[in-house]
């Protein structure tokens, strides 16, 4: 039994995801033929070349509306000329092109070069040069690149490119497609399969569409698979998976499909719309190693009896079906379990073409490019999260609440068999939050072994990176770390159980930047009870630790209350309402609530990202951070010198701390 599994569009174009890699080895060990393919790699590939744009200019017309297309139309011949050239470069296959490349009559430059020369402008004028701007001849990005950063430029400017012919065929073909995802408001938190039926059976179905179906044939003729596997990580990637679903039942019927994935474990498993079961014939939840098995022994069993399907079924693991009756079935068994951690082969990436993804920089940001240039192997170190008591947090979830740790020789192991596979040795961690003690061990074997490689990885801010622990870190090859700030106020650090205070994280955090690790901080606004003024303060702590060097970059994301986490199932105890939900038939997730407070966050939200986008260029970073707001605001109420203090090591907080204000 030939067993294909696939990621559907869309993915980050630097490196596959790891799931089909993990079943693929998996199903191997187990004596299955597992083969995987990447159709997102593929479909950006077959857009964005000269015979694509052919294609995407048959289907455009003018519009004022759309200032993209336009610039597209009237610059096509020079989109077509460079659009090899610019790919090839991003798949670091003739690096001898960057000169060209960044000469400034070389690449057409639509709509998102506008940004750059906009922060250009704005970094001439921090450094208190002269005039307006760079003068004509003067280079705008030298305060970026340096006069020899060459490459980084170079890849820099294609990675706009890529952005302009993702906004060409995000505005004038498809309105579900963007570069990382495809029709994800058709799926996220949506109660109703309803849309995305109406979107699959659209009469005039779209050149993405089109191009899908082409692909998915060409799958099923070179691989010649009696099981089709979709892995769909994020609601991203729901459409796509529908839509090669759709391909293969049309071409071939018989061949059984099987759906699971992130997206799948979080948002369906309150499914009741039998439709989906139109495109797949079981959906498994969870860690996919076991449920697979028992689908697969399932599949083979009737495949070896008569056709009415005589005998007893065979058992299924978290695995929902679509009864005789036509209504949804979860069948599960106490006979099955999941496959211990140790017991799990190292990850392949056999199959998938590594030399085909591609290295962007949209963000001149050098701990922000690490989600986008370079492609790293991914793995985890545990299973599941060993804090997992966040409030807002999934945790009644297995992926999260069964903690589960792997030795660090295995990992060593694993390690070592993908730098041999692959010829890389970047490695990310995808793990929910490291564990501390992972990491200790896994950095000493790495010593100790004598394994050269680069990773990184999210962490929890805790007080057991001190300074010893996070030099043998960067000494194993540690470059950077991600974490959650959240809120960066401490009743609300409290409330929601993170287990950390703000001057924690800015002790923590100057720990590895001070060892010349990258910081990312994770950050959220909106949380239940959060004040107009608590959301002031937090931004003001923020500033300083961008300030102080303590973190590198930065994101806020907007609070968002789930079925699965302790808020959701508790909300009274946070100060929320649930407000009314509709019939939910297809997928739930996002809970929407009322908080008595009346804040306008999303107001608000508008003026944090904008802080954080300039202090990630090293810009605002002595402005009072009212001026961030587009409404008034209040003073931040925090002592000067909070995050200097907690690095330093100095006294916590005074009893009469001294406030300051910034002077507009």
């Amino acid at each position: 039994m030939r067993i294909l599994l696939l990621t559907p569009p869309m993915t980050q174009l630097n490196t596959p995801y790891p799931a089909t890699a993990y079943l693929t080895a998996f199903l191997r060990s187990r004596g299955y033929d597992a083969v995987q393919a990447d159709p997102a790699i593929d479909l950006i590939h077959r857009l964005f070349c000269p015979a694509g744009l052919e294609s995407i200019r048959g289907e455009l017309k003018p519009s004022k509306d759309h200032p993209s297309v336009d610039f597209f139309l009237d610059h096509f011949q020079q989109y077509q000329r460079t659009v090899g050239a610019v790919m090839g470069f991003l798949q670091n296959q003739d690096p001898t092109l960057a000169m060209r490349l960044t000469s400034p009559d070389f690449l057409p430059q639509g709509g998102r070069f506008k940004a750059f020369d906009q922060l250009a402008m704005v970094q001439w004028a921090s450094q208190g040069a002269p005039g307006d701007g760079p003068e004509p001849g003067q280079d705008p990005l030298e305060w970026a690149f340096g006069r020899l950063g060459l490459h980084d430029r170079a890849k820099y400017l294609c990675s706009l490119y890529l952005d302009d012919l993702a906004d060409v065929v995000h505005q004038g073909i498809d309105p579900h497609f963007q570069l990382s995802r495809y029709g994800d408001r058709l799926a996220a938190s949506e109660p109703s399969f309803e849309p995305l039926v109406q979107e699959l059976h659209n009469p005039r179905p779209s050149l993405i569409a089109r191009v899908l179906d082409t692909m998915m044939g060409e799958l099923l003729d070179q691989h010649k698979p009696q099981v089709v596997g979709f892995t769909v990580p994020f609601p991203g990637n729901m459409l796509g998976a529908l839509r090669l679903a759709q391909g293969v039942r049309q071409r071939s019927p018989g061949i059984k499909t099987l759906l699971g994935g992130g997206y799948i474990n979080t948002e369906l498993r309150q499914l009741k719309d039998p439709r989906l079961f139109d495109y797949f014939d079981y959906i498994t939840f969870d860690d996919g190693e076991a449920p697979l098995l028992g689908v697969l022994e399932s599949i083979a069993k009737h495949s070896n009896v008569s056709s009415d399907m005589s005998g007893e079924p065979t058992p299924l693991l978290r695995t929902m079906v679509r009864g005789e009756s036509g209504q949804v079935l979860w069948q599960t068994t106490s006979h099955l379990h999941d496959i211990p951690q140790g017991n799990l082969p190292a990850p392949t990436y056999d199959g998938l073409p590594l030399h085909r993804y591609l290295s962007v920089v949209e963000m001149l940001n050098p701990m922000h490019r690490l989600w986008s240039d370079g492609r790293w192997n991914k793995l985890t170190l545990a299973h599941g999260c060993y804090w997992r008591q966040c409030s807002f947090c999934d945790v009644t979830l297995d992926y999260i609440g069964r903690y589960e740790e792997s030795k660090a020789d295995q990992l060593v192991d694993r390690m070592v068999a993908l730098i041999k596979e692959t010829g890389q040795s970047g490695f990310h961690f995808v793990d929910e939050a490291c564990p501390p003690k992972v990491l200790a061990a896994l950095s000493q074997r790495l010593l100790d072994r004598g394994v050269v490689a680069s990773w990184w990885g999210n962490i929890r801010f805790e007080k057991s990176f001190n300074q010893n622990l996070v030099d043998k870190m960067r000494q194993s090859g540690l470059v950077a770390v991600s974490g959650g700030l959240e809120v960066a106020s401490d009743r609300l650090l409290e409330k929601m159980k993170k287990g950390v205070t703000v001057e924690q994280v800015a002790k923590v955090a100057g720990n590895f930047a001070e060892a010349g690790i990258l910081v990312h901080a994770y950050l959220m606004y909106g949380f239940p009870t959060q004040t107009v003024q608590e959301t002031v303060d937090s931004l003001e702590r923020v500033r300083q630790l961008f300030a102080e060097g303590c973190i590198h970059s930065a994101f806020w994301h907007r609070f968002a209350c789930t079925i699965h986490s302790p808020i959701g199932r508790d909300p009274k105890a946070y100060g929320i309402t649930l407000t009314q939900k509709p019939d939910v038939t297809f997928a739930t997730n996002d809970v929407p609530f009322h908080d008595p407070t009346g804040v306008d966050h999303d107001g608000l939200g508008v003026g944090l990202r904008k802080a954080v986008y300039n202090y990630m260029h090293g810009l605002g970073l002595d402005e009072d951070v009212r001026a961030w707001f587009d409404m008034k605001v209040p003073k931040a109420k925090v002592a000067k010198d909070l995050v200097a203090r907690a690095v330093s090591g100095g006294p916590g907080p005074r009893k009469n701390p001294e406030f300051y204000e910034y002077r507009c």
